[in-house]
């Protein structure tokens, strides 16, 4: 007979899944994650957070075995997450999509790195992975920005399928916007102050109902949260490419005054300015950031 797989860290898995206007998919989503946690003999409970939904998602689960949260309207993926991990009574949260895109099946995968690892992030680097055309340019950019800032290799910055330590989540509480950036966010946050991060390959199938994310406005909020993150963390990532930049390129404009005009212009004193500025700032963030902490 198998052991349970959360036997290296006590206390089981609390699952929770935020839900807005999923009535299509959530009942088969909650039947596959009881089935797959309960053959494999996981200490686990189950949270669904109705999102102010209006078409009766929360009807389908009067049957189900689930701790079922409502917000009165809508408030966000993000919000969502949070007040289910707030309302959890596991160490381990893991958390998932309530339209049937990602494989819950392989949640053991997700589990067997508990021991080495703060999160385990189930990227979306699989065989079957249907992210809609419109999506991949926009995260293909998101990535290389988050990595650039970070430091650091991200497969998938922003999958919705992951497990992470409960007490690792609540240490930047504070930070987390309520949109759907909030997967981006504890990504940058765990992996800025080091935790181990595990990335996990998996599918990624077509969601059953109608798509929450907005291209343009979304994909704008996930870049202008990337390097807010980065500021929170490590600010002279943000700023001191910013200065070199400036006093490159204020260098180049008074040599080429100079060997044209035999001058320099205080335009070119102004780029100069602008440049040192913005390094003296970035220190200054910097000491805050490092006397914070």
């Amino acid at each position: 007979m198998s052991e349970p797989l959360v036997s290296a860290d006590p206390g089981g898995v609390s699952i929770v899944i935020p839900a807005y206007n999923e009535r299509q998919a959530i009942g088969e989503v909650i039947d596959d994650v009881w089935e797959i946690c309960t053959a494999e003999k996981i200490d686990f409970e189950i949270i669904v957070v109705d999102d102010g939904s209006t078409d009766g998602t929360a009807d389908e689960l009067i049957s189900k075995p689930v701790k079922l949260i409502r917000h009165p309207e809508n408030r966000g993926y993000g919000t969502s997450i949070k007040t289910g991990v707030l309302s959890s009574r596991y160490p381990w949260i893991l958390i998932t999509d309530a339209d049937g895109t990602y494989p819950v099946a392989d949640i053991p995968k997700l589990l067997k790195n508990l021991e080495h690892y703060d999160m385990v992030v189930g990227a979306r680097l699989g065989k079957d992975v249907n992210i809609p055309a419109v999506r991949r340019p926009a995260k293909w950019v998101l990535n290389k920005l988050a990595n650039h800032m970070a430091q650091t290799k991200i497969p998938d910055i922003n999958s919705g399928f992951r497990i992470f330590r409960k007490h690792s989540f609540l240490r930047f509480l504070n930070i987390y916007p309520s949109g759907f950036s909030l997967t981006t966010t504890i990504t940058l946050a765990l992996l800025c102050n080091n935790h181990p991060v595990k990335y996990i390959p998996v599918d990624y199938y077509k969601r059953k109902g109608n798509s929450k994310i907005r291209p343009i406005a979304d994909t704008y909020n996930f870049l202008l949260l990337v390097v807010r993150t980065i500021m929170y963390f490590d600010p002279l990532r943000v700023f001191m490419p910013a200065a070199l930049l400036l006093l490159f390129s204020g260098v180049v404009f008074a040599m080429f005054e100079l060997y044209m005009y035999h001058n320099i212009t205080t335009a070119a004193s102004i780029i100069l300015m602008a440049g040192v500025q913005t390094a003296i700032l970035g220190l200054l963030a910097d000491l805050i950031v490092k006397g914070r902490r």
